[in-house]
């Protein structure tokens, strides 16, 4: 997760240089993430198994129309 102790931010491939997209900083048993637009406002901060339940909230299309 951490490189030098500041986060490894990763945004998915999809978003090639744009600028709007969400970042992730993933371990120790949590995940960080940030807008890439505003990198210097404080991440949010979920737990590992919060994170997951998300993603797959969002393959399942739980989250759709929201």
């Amino acid at each position: 997760m951490a490189h030098k102790g500041k986060p490894l931010w990763r945004k998915s491939s999809l978003c090639g240089n744009e600028n709007e997209c969400v970042e992730v900083a993933v371990g120790e048993g949590r995940v960080l993430a940030r807008d890439s637009k505003k990198p210097k406002r404080a991440p949010l901060c979920f737990t590992t198994p919060a994170w997951t339940e998300f993603l797959l909230a969002l393959t399942q299309g739980e989250l759709d129309g929201l």
